[in-house]
């Protein structure tokens, strides 16, 4: 399956797109301080405007292997707004979810993603799979890949050079 070709961005899309990847960045940047992977997440509630759940990488800390920044803010924002489908919100993450985060994302009838790079050892969005936008699947997520993608890559980039000179990874 192909995924569809890329849909224009308004000037304002794209202001706004780039706003909340900066959210996911800062989430990222939070969860680097606390020696995890890098990875941050926001969900946005597309008609107020708002954040309604913020996340990061929680694995280490949590002992947890579903701690993906994705989920845990998947469930922040279900209980923010006292629902599980998250109809009517944007997911921004700063780096393309794995099969496990993207069939979430489809169960929680997202109707809009924005990640910042691409995967390539467990992307399950565009690189190795296209869960997300599946016409096989009772609902699809319209994708937006790439937003502030040299900055999402360059702080995990950093991340694991960090933690091979320290011999951990």
């Amino acid at each position: 399956m192909t995924p569809d070709a890329p849909q224009p961005v308004s000037p304002q899309q794209q202001a706004i797109d780039d706003r909340f990847m900066r959210e996911a960045l800062a989430m990222a940047q939070r969860a680097r301080e606390m020696d995890e992977v890098p990875i941050g997440c926001v969900i946005v509630d597309t008609i107020t405007g708002k954040t309604v759940a913020a996340a990061h990488n929680r694995r280490q800390t949590d002992r947890d292997p579903t701690a993906h920044a994705e989920i845990l803010a998947l469930r922040q924002a279900a209980a923010a707004l006292n629902r599980w489908q998250l109809t009517g919100c944007t997911l921004y993450v700063t780096l393309e979810p794995c099969p496990m985060c993207a069939g979430a994302i489809v169960n929680a009838r997202i109707p809009r993603l924005v990640y910042g790079c691409s995967d390539p050892k467990a992307g399950a969005v565009r690189t190795l799979f296209a869960l997300c936008e599946d016409a096989r699947l009772n609902h699809r997520v319209e994708v937006r890949p790439d937003v502030l993608a040299s900055e999402s890559a360059n702080l995990l980039r950093d991340f694991f050079q960090y933690q091979r000179s320290l011999g951990k990874k």
